[in-house]
């Protein structure tokens, strides 16, 4: 299960979690039958422990299918990173902790 420092966005709180957020936002679509997605979310618990600065989410896209549709998702895991509301960086499939990392530095 996600560590208490990964949130849960949903399409109620996305606007104001991600969008609105002051601070940059690492999102992580996903879904639970999805094997990569599983792979990586210890790294996503440990950037999220590592970063208290940076607001670190999943959305289940079986749960939140707009919020995916929002955003073109169509291949999982995909993580963005939001910056003032924005998408600054996208990530498609598994990645190694240091490319998430350094776009969270930027």
């Amino acid at each position: 299960m996600a560590s208490d420092a990964v949130k849960e966005f949903t399409e109620d709180n996305f606007d104001s979690e991600v969008l609105k957020s002051d601070t940059p936002v690492l999102v992580d679509f996903w879904a639970p039958w999805c094997g990569p997605c599983r792979q990586i979310a210890p790294m996503i618990d440990e950037l999220a422990s590592e970063n208290p600065a940076v607001k670190i989410g999943k959305v289940n896209i079986d749960d939140h299918p707009g919020v995916a549709q929002k955003f073109g998702i169509s291949s999982i895991p995909t993580l963005l990173v939001f910056k003032a509301g924005e998408v600054s960086e996208s990530f498609v499939g598994v990645r190694p902790k240091s490319a998430l990392q350094e776009a969270l530095d930027a």
